[in-house]
């Protein structure tokens, strides 16, 4: 079993590299057969210009869907071969304008040549495999556009990562975490206050004893994140003392303690879910939001640092 057999899918790119250099290698022995003393890699621009003769850079690189870098460096190397010309703009000096030189002009008819027998070599080659693997690679172009692969590595990591998140009832053992998860996201961005200091030194007194709850996340064991319900009347808590340490970026902590705490909500027969943030504090907002919060007013806070308020029915 060869490499790319025992890995599979995972190893995509590494088998379009493979891929690419291999068709590379025949390339290159095709335009020799041909008489065309030219690198594969300048077809792109040798075709666009053949096409449309005298483009600058940024036009180059548009056409051919490279980077202005990687234009440019094809262009130097095809200049020293004498394939091309290189001049200034006329109304903009900043500007490099690219031209086919006299050289390329006499091989363009070789190379319209081999442009025609490549062409029916690969869909004479194309017919015989069961999937056209010219229609599957716009078919991958597409999906990698709608989202590239680093970013679905990335949404595979954090559903893994968040399915090790343990939600769990506040004890006195994560009495500390409590205290120093808070502490250190309003020190952060804020100052501690009078009504922080109260809940978070006696959250037994100032919250549980109250009607209220407090749920604690867990990252293989650690206390991460917590979050407590603060009972405001018989229908309505406070959603408060939300915090997830920057260690646990990325793990849908805040989500997974905030759909608990909403039903936890519920479980104790409120109607609606009461918050108080800052606007400064844009993830969390987003949060809210995703969580079904919608801004309201009316609320006298305690805080100085609160500027926007949101609740959610339930």
């Amino acid at each position: 079993m060869n490499f790319f057999q025992r890995t599979g899918p995972m190893a995509l790119g590494s088998r379009l590299r493979q891929m690419s250099e291999r068709m590379t290698q025949e390339a290159a022995r095709i335009y020799g057969m041909y008489d065309l003393e030219m690198e594969p890699r300048w077809f792109p621009v040798l075709y666009s210009l053949g096409q449309n003769d005298g483009q600058s850079v940024a036009q180059l690189a548009e056409d051919i869907g490279h980077s202005q870098a990687s234009v440019s460096q094809i262009i130097k190397e095809m200049a020293k071969q004498d394939y091309i010309t290189i001049t200034k703009g006329t109304t903009d000096a900043r500007k490099t304008i690219v031209t086919l030189s006299d050289k390329s002009r006499q091989q363009l008819p070789a190379l319209d040549t081999q442009m025609k027998d490549v062409a029916m070599a690969v869909e004479t080659m194309l017919a015989q495999t069961q999937h056209n693997l010219w229609k599957a690679l716009d078919e991958l172009d597409y999906y990698l556009d709608q989202q590239g692969l680093f970013d679905r590595v990335n949404q595979q990591r954090k559903q893994r990562e968040s399915q090790q998140v343990v939600i769990v009832p506040y004890s006195e053992e994560y009495h500390d975490a409590f205290r120093s998860l808070n502490v250190e996201w309003i020190t952060t961005y804020f100052k501690m206050e009078a009504a922080d200091y109260q809940a978070l030194d006696h959250p037994n007194e100032k919250i549980l004893d109250r009607g209220g709850f407090i749920y604690i996340a867990l990252y293989e064991g650690e206390p991460l994140g917590c979050c407590a319900l603060i009972k405001m009347d018989d229908y309505t808590y406070e959603l408060a003392k939300m915090a997830v340490s920057p260690k646990a970026q990325g793990k849908h902590m805040g989500y997974l303690l905030g759909k608990s705490i909403l039903q936890k909500a519920k479980e104790l027969g409120a109607e609606k879910v009461y918050l108080e943030s800052n606007t400064l504090l844009k993830p969390a907002i987003r949060l809210y939001h995703k969580l079904g919060f919608q801004q309201v007013m009316g609320y006298q806070s305690p805080y100085e640092r609160c500027n926007i308020q949101m609740e959610v029915k339930l």
